[in-house]
């Protein structure tokens, strides 16, 4: 797995793509490239829609929206509170719940590594980059020190023309969350202490009141869960 790439090909192959179905294709030659069983875009709206491309099995896809397996997912909530690539191992798949959403993945076609790139777009705007395998843990470690630095090229790049591509989703620009306010208030809508909050952002208790009272302020709200309950309604956090 993991040959060596030819990056100006794969940005070239992406920036000439002008539909949503091309930009698929792209990522199922890129895939291939790279050797690996899987590659998946995604993207939670405020809304719980989702979108996205991926090379999961259809039953898997399906699954994973009837279930709203997003609102419990490691991976997305593991991500929300970094902004560095994340190997999958580090998650945290300690809880009853997310063992059983781990077994269910894994009985569905999904590989035992993962790595996902968080991506921060346009006025609130969080996705998701991941390429999924099954193999150890040396190998996977070999792989990532390979490909890792192209990956987050690639996943900007993938993350830009799917904005282009669907410009109804995309976040209103009147709505301006900034990117620390938009964190802080999906942590605290995710059920997080404002010391836990604090101390995932690595900011100070102070900071943090900061953040909240001036998204408090542009969402017009009277209290933080009326904020919450707004940023929710409009699609400006996802939970």
């Amino acid at each position: 797995m993991g040959t060596q790439l030819d990056m100006s090909q794969v940005l070239e192959d992406l920036e000439s793509t002008n539909t949503l179905d091309e930009l698929g294709d792209v990522a199922v030659r890129l895939r291939d490239r790279l050797q690996v069983e899987h590659l998946i875009y995604h993207w939670v709206d405020g809304a719980g829609d989702q979108y996205g491309y991926t090379t999961y099995p259809d039953a898997w896809a399906e699954r994973y929206r009837e279930r709203n397996y997003h609102r419990i997912d490691p991976v997305i909530l593991g991500c929300f509170q970094r902004f560095h690539p994340v190997d999958w191992k580090f998650l945290d798949w300690s809880g009853k719940v997310a063992k059983a959403f781990l077994q269910d993945a894994l009985e569905h076609g999904v590989g035992n590594q993962g790595y996902s790139i968080p991506i921060r777009g346009p006025n609130g705007q969080f996705a998701l980059f991941t390429v999924n395998h099954s193999c150890d843990d040396e190998k996977w470690k070999s792989f990532i020190e390979a490909h890792g630095r192209e990956l987050i090229l690639i996943a900007h790049y993938f993350n830009r023309k799917a904005l282009e591509f669907e410009t109804d989703r995309q976040p209103d620009t009147t709505r301006g969350l900034s990117p620390r306010e938009t964190d802080a208030m999906t942590l605290l809508a995710l059920g997080y202490s404002r010391a836990q909050v604090a101390h995932s952002l690595s900011i100070s208790e102070h900071t943090l009141r900061v953040y909240i009272e001036s998204a408090r302020a542009k969402l017009g709200a009277q209290n933080t869960t009326h904020a919450i309950a707004t940023a929710l309604s409009r699609g400006l956090i996802v939970v």
